[in-house]
């Protein structure tokens, strides 16, 4: 694929342009660690024109066209990212690693969000409307707020990068993008669909570049009103403080350490493939994968022998490949970290299990299917987000007490609970301190929902309506039906 793939610029006013500073960074590829293209590497200038372009969009042509226009914008771009399913697939998966048979399917649901949220503009933007007797009419109207700086991940980065495109332009708002630095293929794939969609010039631009140059120039811009920003919880909070002069709103999805809770009474076997999909699949590199297992002391030795069986029978191997189920970590240095927690947890006292990694696949950034045992609840490993192909194994004796060990870390973004007893099922998923928790399924999303986490997982929700309140402003306009009493002062 690499001669197919050419050097990258930026996407700023309708048009592909070079960084001013004329400075680039290089893209490698997990897989083999060759270097895959450069990339342009924009700075506060570049961010300067950018939103500059977004500004006039936002209070010309973009600001001015009818709903069902916009809509159809929208629509065709969806129709776009259709038609090129097979190429952006295997872009992304050259890119992140991530394995062919699943980011096919990330693309499709990409082009899904565009198509979501043109339908829940035109059914579900709506105001209310309030009569006081016959003296006057209040209602609500929403509005674009203007500029949206979306801030995304590496981790699925075009579906998650149209999840916060979608609405933010479905709204009316127009957007400044800035990827993640290690993952810019399909960013730049993106940029050319909307360029062919025909959007008016500055509606949408991408910035490439480093967090701690275009993405701080973006926070801190004073021009932009809002931040959406998926990624780590430190990194989340550095943001909110960067861009806090110019009281900006902020949506933040960051870190998770989801518990998987099984009760004795579980449907073993669909328990089993939820917790390893939960943590295997997207190698790992997953915000809601279920990184923390607990069992009951009755099931547990049986229930973790069979997590080994399936630890050994992953197939690790080329992204490419239709039968590789986990692919290579996406960077040098993720790798590295990831390695540090293993080692870290032979030094807590786990046993460390690991998969299988074919020796001819060893120069690219693997880290095998693992599983932690002898895990405790106050070890690091367990405390700290790994985010790779690893899961610790813990147990409990009752309820109460697996509530409190699921509930005992900083992050609450999500949960599982595996049981037969729906009342329990129920009041345990009450009881956990997540954003998100699913009963007896593995992370079915429907996109009607809310998507978000509590503690140090994150502020606020993205998803459904739910995104109207973050990309929009609410007004309320109140008109008088009569001549009301008005204190006259002064008179």
């Amino acid at each position: 694929m690499k001669k197919n793939v050419k050097d990258i610029q930026l996407y700023i006013d309708g048009n592909f342009v070079d960084a001013a500073n004329q400075e680039v960074f290089s893209n490698h590829n997990p897989f083999t660690n060759d270097k895959i293209n450069d990339v342009a590497s924009g700075g506060k200038g570049d961010i300067d024109q950018a939103v500059s372009a977004a500004r006039k969009a936002f209070k010309g042509e973009w600001g001015q066209l009818k709903l069902k226009e916009r809509l159809a914008y929208i629509n065709k771009i969806a129709d776009l990212i259709d038609e090129h399913i097979d190429e952006i697939a295997p872009l992304e998966s050259y890119d992140t690693g991530l394995p062919i048979s699943q980011t096919k399917k990330m693309v499709a649901r990409a082009a899904h969000n565009f198509r979501f949220y043109a339908e829940m503009v035109n059914s579900r933007l709506v105001g209310e409307v309030y009569q006081v007797d016959d003296e006057f009419l209040n209602y609500t109207i929403h509005k674009p707020v203007g500029i949206a700086g979306l801030i995304t991940p590496w981790n699925a980065p075009f579906m998650l990068e149209t999840w916060k495109i979608a609405p933010a332009l479905a709204t009316g708002n127009t957007v400044v993008l800035k990827p993640a630095e290690w993952s810019p293929l399909t960013a730049n794939r993106l940029a050319e669909i909307i360029d062919k969609a025909g959007l008016p010039d500055g509606v949408f631009n991408v910035v490439h570049g480093y967090g701690e140059t275009a993405g701080a120039s973006l926070v801190a811009h004073p021009d932009v009103e809002l931040i959406s920003f998926t990624g780590e919880t430190t990194t989340g909070s550095e943001i909110m403080k960067n861009g806090a002069d110019s009281l900006k709103q902020f949506s933040m999805e960051l870190g998770g350490k989801s518990p998987i809770i099984v009760f004795d009474d579980a449907d073993f076997e669909r328990a089993l493939d939820a917790a390893t999909w939960g943590i295997f699949s997207f190698n790992g590199e997953r915000c809601t994968a279920n990184s923390r297992i607990y069992l009951h002391e009755s099931i547990a030795e049986s229930f973790t022998e069979r997590l080994k069986e399936r630890v050994q029978n992953i197939t690790v191997g080329d992204p490419m490949d239709e039968k590789t189920q986990v692919g290579p970590l996406i960077h040098t240095n993720h790798y590295e970290n990831v390695k540090g927690y293993l080692e870290l947890a032979k030094e807590e006292g786990c046993e460390v299990f690991s998969g299988n990694i074919p020796e001819e696949v060893s120069q690219g950034n693997f880290v095998a299917p693992t599983i932690l045992l002898g895990a405790q609840n106050h070890m690091r490993i367990v405390q700290e987000e790994i985010f790779g192909p690893v899961i610790a194994v813990m147990t409990f004796k009752n309820e109460e007490e697996v509530i409190d060990l699921a509930n005992d870390v900083r992050y609450g973004l999500a949960g599982y609970v595996w049981t037969n007893d729906i009342k329990r099922g129920h009041r345990v998923a009450q009881a956990i301190d997540s954003g998100m928790l699913w009963v007896n399924s593995q992370n079915v999303r429907d996109l009607r929902t809310p998507f978000g986490g509590s503690k140090h997982s994150g502020i606020g929700r993205e998803g459904g309506h739910y995104a109207f309140e973050f990309y929009t402003e609410i007004q309320i306009i109140h008109v008088a039906l009569g001549d009301h009493h008005i204190p006259q002062f002064g008179k």
